[in-house]
């Protein structure tokens, strides 16, 4: 099951965390853009050969430590085609290095559509009787508010391709309350969409106990990352807003169970911008940099793990 094979390589590694790899032009050194600037000129080829370019090396200073990567689909959408083919040649690269990759692309759609989203990020495509593959990605984060017309063509896509999704639960974001915490029948929207999760995924179980159907829950809300652990046995966690927005490791601890599974960090611009923060770092050793805040931050969340 595909959460199995991220689990697998969480706990070989020892490192529960994903590196976001949502790029823009002003995060890569000088010395890459000036190199595609000059040979490309100005243009979205150029800006996508930058991100691909940033990202490879990314991915060789980190794929012996971090066990996955979430590109953001918008940061590859704003260069056209040639960053949607970015975003493709990445999610490659990094399965030929043995990552595991989830794309955060936040689908949400029902029928049709939605099976059509499912078969270019996670199956295949049918092309005159011959199946090919898009994207390829390993999961594919969701947005489950259309309900279960939204859900199910993804689920038949995972079981069948051995993928996984993450849907939208309680997101990190300072207005998720608005909608997310409401309450409906005693309980409040985010613990519904979560119960929903179980649900969804009950067909699916891995070899952990965690299913197909895993949930976003962000670690700006650790008290309530801590109560969904509890009510989501079988939902793994993946946990946007460490760092950059605010989450701290000891809050994240919640998320996972008592044998220190069932939930993956994410970071992104700590880890991409590192060679900025660091002092004296030339940019060209921004990878290295990169490989220097990915292992703080596996040894910050690990810290406050059972």
């Amino acid at each position: 099951m595909s959460l199995d094979r991220l689990i697998k390589r969480i706990d070989k590694l020892k490192n529960p965390s994903v590196v976001g790899l949502d790029p823009k032009l002003e995060y890569v050194p000088s010395f890459i853009r000036d190199k595609y600037f000059t040979e490309l000129g100005h243009t979205l080829d150029a800006a996508a050969a930058i991100l691909l370019d940033f990202n490879k090396a990314l991915i060789d200073a980190l794929y012996d430590i971090v066990p996955a990567i979430k590109p953001q689909a918008a940061y590859y959408e704003m260069y056209g085609w040639q960053g949607i083919k970015a975003l493709s040649e990445t999610i490659r690269y990094a399965k030929k290095k043995g990552m595991y990759v989830m794309t955060d692309g936040k689908r949400n759609d029902i029928g049709a559509t939605m099976t059509a989203y499912a078969a270019a990020h996670l199956g295949k495509t049918d092309v005159d009787g011959i199946e090919l593959e898009a994207f390829n990605a390993d999961a594919l984060t969701v947005n489950g508010y259309l309900g279960t017309d939204g859900i199910q063509p993804l689920l038949e896509i995972c079981e069948k391709y051995d993928k996984g999704i993450f849907v939208l639960v309680k997101t990190s974001n300072p207005s998720s309350g608005e909608l997310q915490d409401k309450q409906i029948a005693g309980k409040p929207v985010y613990e519904i969409m979560g119960n929903m999760c179980e649900a969804w995924g009950s067909r699916q179980i891995g070899a952990y106990g965690y299913s197909a159907v895993g949930a976003v829950v962000g670690a700006t809300y650790p008290e309530q990352l801590k109560e969904l652990r509890q009510k989501l046995p079988h939902t793994m966690f993946l946990v946007p807003g460490y760092g950059a927005q605010g989450g701290g490791a000891k809050g994240i601890a919640g998320a996972f169970d008592k044998k220190g599974r069932g939930a993956i960090v994410n970071s992104s611009r700590a880890v991409m911008c590192a060679w900025k923060k660091e002092d004296n770092c030339p940019e060209t050793e921004f990878a290295q940099a990169a490989r220097r805040e990915a292992i703080r931050m596996r040894d910050d969340i690990t810290a406050y793990l059972h």
